[in-house]
């Protein structure tokens, strides 16, 4: 059958002719119509109304008359025509970021014969052509031309080196009708003004899909995001086209060696289509060693253990879900300098640093109770697994708010020093006001985390342990557990934390505490260090993440460079969040807590765990702080990728609270039911009215009895008329009718009645 997705003309008034993928990209290899849209670009205005034209709006017109009456198949689609020349690479970024949002499907971006921008998306369901064309505008920065094009508007053709993007749902095949249409002819070369000469056929791309999407298992897109971390990440402007020509010598090696399987593959990284193209058919006509480069090899293994992990092989019971492939912005910053390995930890670990910067800012949650973001992380890995991965990340975060601490610093070491020099006798000033620090030593006892929230003016403290033990110097005694209390208060709204001294000089503070803090410990270190706390709060309270442990000899992941650029990417999203205040309502955030308290419980009434149940309720909660400080730091707006995050956030936080500790409260609770439900029970109770000694041994180890003898509790029974003997072999009793008549029998069950 005959597929198209498209009507292609001759020009303007030409007849419009169903057409499909391999007719549309050979008029635009045409060098016939490069040489035309040179000829115009160069002042000849004539030859434009002599240019192919093509339907991106329909797919069939009765009798292949271009005209709304006669449209047979209209198609879901907009094309956008941006007039301003010396955009169309903004437009282009403008674009594909709204497509990665999830808010457009973005279907074509090229340069117009004069170099506008032709954009082409697909209509969103239930939203008019004027509005989508108003509204994508605004959303890209541009104004597009104001006349809205309909479905018999035309568009003229321009050279495949005009293309910036294209998606290959563009060419998705409309059936042809037969009786709606002739038979589609073949399209002769573009008129030109001379004679063309001869050029040797153009070989087309070969469609999606007809390729495999991976390679051992591994999906090309892993492998591609694997390989530019090998590389040292993504190219700059000035070094596309030599990264490209890497990228595919290492590639053709999965790729069969061919140049068309490589263009499913790569990425253009922005670099003219035309030229990519080229430079891909380049690098496959190399010489090529027989072996596979060492730097594909790694990256391959870094795939398969990230598959591997992902998988939930590694502990086999808890599987942790994968880190959605489209990140919010600032997520993704955060991450692009980590190997693939750490980012799931980075990703989860940003965030105390993140919210340290937000003050006398609430959320209000879905319970109706208003929540500073009180984030608190802790990551659990094995030794060696790579934990200082979350440290350079967090560095940047704060490095605004060292700046201010550094100055506060120097104040108060002037103001000690200056009491210090006075005698006992002499008047002292009085500590001075503003002394705000919010990065504080996690090696500081109890009353000067008291003095820190105090000076601190409402504005959270920050603290990064390299080990988790280092919050007991905050225990007020050897045996207190003072130290799990604070992590509580901390997320618990409106709690109020201090102490009370006499003396002249102690510190006296009632505070409230804002506390923020990352920790990292090994996995069997901090199952010791929170054994005796596993139901009393701090573990649901706390956001946890891990790193999967790496085969034995497997290469260095390797770290990209932490810049000037970076840090000024990353400074928009920390002004924002400075700048935050007052009670912030983000009804997506609301909306999506709402659906993940759902999820969650049903995901626990599915796999009946009680455990899993309760640590979802303050998970939840983390999960919302999350989404609305995201929300905050991307200028107040929602997309879809904060909620694919913050779910995939949730998910992971919960299959590493209940991988690391989820058995051992399983088995306190057990312990704790039975402690509840059993005291002292009347044994013969249990038993039914006809009785073997071997059953009365069996219910004595049911019920944990271990004390006593069953022949001495048998011949008390006896003694006391509770039962009577009916056989000596093997031993059977029954109860007394006396017994009976003051202990009615309860309801047997058919097994009990047949004994």
């Amino acid at each position: 059958m005959v597929t198209h997705f498209t009507c292609i003309g001759k020009g303007h008034g030409a007849p419009a002719v169903p057409a499909t993928r391999e007719d549309w990209e050979r008029v635009r290899r045409s060098s016939c119509l490069a040489d035309m849209c040179k000829r115009i670009e160069a002042g000849d205005e004539k030859l434009k109304n002599r240019l192919p034209i093509w339907t991106p709006h329909c797919a069939a017109f009765r009798k292949n008359h271009r005209a709304i009456a006669d449209a047979l198949q209209p198609l879901q689609r907009l094309m956008l025509d941006f007039d301003e020349k010396g955009h169309s690479q903004e437009i282009l970024t403008a674009a594909l970021a709204l497509q990665e949002s999830g808010t457009w499907q973005v279907l074509l971006v090229e340069e117009s014969v004069r170099r506008g921008t032709h954009v082409l998306i697909a209509l969103p369901e239930g939203m008019s052509a004027e509005e989508a064309q108003v509204r994508f505008g605004e959303a890209v920065g541009f104004r597009a031309d104001a006349a809205v094009k309909d479905v018999s508007r035309c568009i003229y053709m321009v050279p495949e080196s005009h293309t910036l993007y294209v998606h290959d749902s563009l060419f998705a095949p409309v059936p042809l009708q037969p009786a709606t249409s002739e038979e589609a002819p073949s399209f002769p070369p573009v008129p030109a003004t001379e004679p063309e000469k001869a050029t040797p056929p153009v070989t087309t791309l070969q469609p999606a899909g007809t390729y495999p999407e991976s390679y051992e298992e591994v999906p090309y897109s892993l492998l591609v995001e694997a390989l530019e971390e090998q590389m040292g990440g993504t190219p700059e402007h000035g070094s596309r086209n030599n990264f490209i020509f890497s990228m595919a010598c290492h590639l053709r090696y999965v790729c069969n060696d061919d140049p068309f399987w490589l263009m499913q593959v790569l990425p253009t990284y922005g670099e003219a289509r035309e030229k990519w193209m080229t430079t891909i058919k380049s690098a496959c006509a190399r010489y090529q060693a027989k072996t596979m480069p060492s730097i594909l090899q790694r990256a391959l293994a870094v795939c398969k253990e990230k598959i591997r992990y992902e998988k939930g092989d590694q502990e086999g019971k808890y599987p942790l879900p994968p880190l959605p492939r489209l990140l919010p912005p600032l997520i993704k910053l955060l991450v692009s300098k980590t190997p693939i390995l750490y980012r799931p930890a980075v990703a989860q670990a940003v965030f105390p640093a993140l919210a340290a910067h937000l003050w006398n800012t609430t959320f209000r949650y879905i319970d109706n109770v208003a929540h500073e973001a009180t984030l608190m992380n802790v990551l659990m890995a094995g030794t060696g697994a790579g934990k200082n991965c979350i440290s350079e990340p967090i560095n940047r975060i704060l490095a605004d708010i060292r700046q201010r601490d550094r100055v506060n610093r120097e104040r108060e070491k002037e103001w000690k020093q200056e009491v210090q020099s006075k005698g006992a006798n002499k008047d002292k000033r009085k500590r001075p006001a503003g002394l705000v620090i919010q990065e504080v030593d996690p090696d500081m006892t109890n009353a000067a985390l008291v003095q820190r929230l105090a000076d601190a003016e409402g504005r959270f403290l920050y603290a990064k342990m390299n080990e988790i033990d280092q919050f007991d110097a905050l225990k007020t005694s050897s045996r207190s557990k003072s130290h799990f209390q604070i992590m509580c208060l901390a997320f618990d709204p409106g709690n109020v934390y201090g102490q009370t001294r006499v003396g002249a000089g102690s510190v006296s503070e009632r505070v409230c505490i804002r506390f923020n803090w990352n920790a990292s410990t090994t996995i069997q270190k901090g199952q010791s260090y929170f054994h005796s706390v596993l139901t009393d709060g701090p573990i649901s309270r706390i956001n946890f993440c891990t790193i999967p442990e790496r085969p034995i000899g497997s290469e260095m992941p390797i770290y990209g460079s932490y810049d000037e650029t970076f840090d000024a990417e990353l400074r928009p999203y920390i002004d924002r969040l400075n700048e935050a205040e007052g009670t912030i309502d983000c009804p997506q955030a609301r909306r999506l807590a709402q659906a993940l308290v759902e999820e969650s419980a049903e995901f626990a009434r599915l796999s009946q765990s009680r455990v899993y149940e309760n640590l979802s309720f303050r998970a939840n909660v983390i999960a919302y702080l999350k989404a609305c400080v995201l929300y905050v730091a991307q200028g107040y707006r929602w997309d879809k990728r904060i909620e694919d995050f913050v779910r995939w956030s949730l998910r992971y936080d919960l299959a590493c609270k209940m991988m690391f500790f989820g058995e051992a409260i399983e088995e306190i609770e057990r312990r704790g039911s039975q402690a509840v439900s059993r005291g002292p029970r009347n044994l013969l109770e249990l038993l039914p009215i006809r009785f073997t000694a071997e059953e009365a041994r069996q219910l004595r180890q049911r019920e944990g009895i271990i004390g006593g003898s069953l022949a001495i509790m048998l011949n008390n029974w006896k003694q006391r008329g509770y039962i009577e003997c009916t056989d000596e072999k093997p031993e059977r009793y029954m109860k007394t009718e006396a017994y009976l008549k003051r202990h009615p029998q309860k309801p047997l069950d058919a097994a009990q009645e047949e004994t």
